[in-house]
């Protein structure tokens, strides 16, 4: 029995890793980081690819590493109740709730809107969102050709219409450097936690822990069948993933940050991107730009389907079957993106404000969990304290429609004067390790005995 995969095939599975991830939203939010960060682009890179890249990659470890069946097994080392709420929410805010739809919406914006005459938007979107979904269903009612699908022809396909882009925009960059270009007011000072916070929009941390499945079932179709082979494997083709990444996105925000040099600070990232296009490619740039965001966006959604899909079978084995969770989620993306690209971002903000924190310190927690034998009173206090916290910075982050109410100012204003760091949107961070320092208290004082349970959520 091969126990070792080739390093073709951990670049094949690097790829679909890649390939799952890096969706249109991966390009809007760096390149306009990169034209707000002006000067201080490299702080700002670092805590980008801190959220960007690393905590997704150590996400995608754990479930590698934690010998379970995926997200819900890594997060049962909290409770069962928690596990499945925690499982839920964070596969429907990436999957038919946000994630999914925004991966319609975003390469309908920029490639295709500007494109059509005489239907109105609405129709417009419609008519490519129904396309869209059809595609992504092809796929992902095949879930053993993901690798193909995703790893060997969608993601290279990507890689050239983008490569083309950044080629060119390097070889005749705007600027000749970026030293002269101011940043916004939002970064002359904290660019690294600036960037860390765009990190989040990628939602790539989440989307690691949910798919760790997919890479852990692609190790087993590939003829890996122990537990150390399949976590150690995954390590690897996280690690070359996360190079991929890195280089892309390093090239990504300092196309942003030299576009400065040529055109004045963009309303979003799409805005950007097409302004940039337009300027090498004049009037095929839109092509150019309509082709990276729709198969940017066509192997996310797959990849994202996929992975809700397989996770649902698993959470309610008495239920539909795997084609017809697939069906049903991407119906309801079809529908919600249909409410439009704001929208769906506007609403998306603070449920990941919530979920995020959740998400970082689960991950460091399976990484972690080996020290202190994944003791339910560590995972339990750091969870039960980083909820608490993570419900102010929802809160704090809520659309202007909702957030003008009493009981919301008296709570930002509870937090900002008694939680560290919350003004920079790290509110969590000292509940967090404050509830790890009393669950390993609690740890050494009361033992691993199994009828002491910690409730959490």
């Amino acid at each position: 029995m091969n126990e070792k995969l080739s390093w073709k095939n951990y670049l094949f599975v690097a790829s679909m890793l890649f390939g799952m991830f890096f969706g249109a939203g991966n390009i809007i939010f760096p390149v306009h980081l990169g034209q707000a960060a002006g000067s201080n682009v490299w702080p700002a890179i670092a805590g980008f690819i801190l959220t960007g890249v690393g905590i997704p990659i150590l996400a995608v470890a754990a479930i590698g590493m934690s010998g379970g069946n995926g997200l819900q097994d890594l997060a049962s080392r909290v409770n069962k109740k928690y596990a499945m709420f925690f499982t839920c929410m964070l596969y429907l805010t990436i999957g038919p709730c946000f994630a999914i739809p925004r991966c319609a919406t975003v390469p309908f914006s920029m490639g295709i809107a500007p494109m059509i005459t005489g239907v109105s938007p609405e129709m417009a979107l419609f008519g490519f969102s129904l396309v869209f979904f059809a595609i992504v269903m092809f796929f992902s009612l095949r879930p053993s050709g993901i690798v193909t699908w995703v790893g060997k022809i969608l993601t290279p396909i990507f890689l050239v219409f983008l490569g083309s882009l950044l080629l060119v925009a390097f070889a005749n960059p705007m600027v000749d450097s970026i030293a002269n270009i101011a940043p916004s007011a939002d970064y002359e000072s904290g660019a690294f936690a600036k960037g860390i916070l765009e990190g989040y929009n990628t939602m790539d941390a989440m989307a690691g822990l949910a798919f760790g499945i997919i890479v852990v079932n692609s190790m087993k179709n590939l003829g890996l069948r122990t537990n150390e082979a399949i976590a150690s494997s995954t390590i690897k083709a996280g690690v070359l993933s996360g190079i991929i990444m890195s280089v892309i996105y390093l090239m990504i925000i300092l196309m942003g940050t030299m576009s400065m040099g040529v055109f004045p600070m963009a309303e979003n990232g799409g805005v950007a991107l097409s302004d940039i296009s337009g300027f090498y490619f004049g009037a095929a740039g839109v092509f150019v730009l309509a082709g990276i965001a729709t198969f940017a966006c066509l192997k996310t959604a797959i990849g994202l389907v996929t992975s809700c899909s397989e996770t649902f079978c698993e959470m309610f084995p008495g239920g539909p079957g795997y084609r017809t969770w697939a069906c049903i989620f991407g119906a309801v993306s079809l529908l919600i993106s249909n409410v439009g690209l704001t929208a769906i971002i506007v609403y998306a903000i603070p449920v990941l404000m919530f979920l995020y924190p959740l998400t970082i310190t689960l991950t460091l927690l399976g990484l972690i969990g080996g020290y202190f034998n994944h003791s339910k009173w560590v995972y339990g206090m750091v969870t039960l304290f980083t909820v608490v916290a993570a419900v102010f910075d929802l809160v704090n982050a809520l659309p202007k429609e909702l957030a003008g109410s009493s009981l919301v100012t008296s709570m930002v204003a509870f937090a900002t004067e008694y939680l560290p760091f919350f003004t920079q949107g790290f509110g969590w961070l000292v509940p967090a390790m404050a509830g790890f320092v009393i669950g390993l208290v609690m740890y050494k004082v009361k033992g691993e005995c199994s009828n002491h349970k910690v409730a959490v959520g």
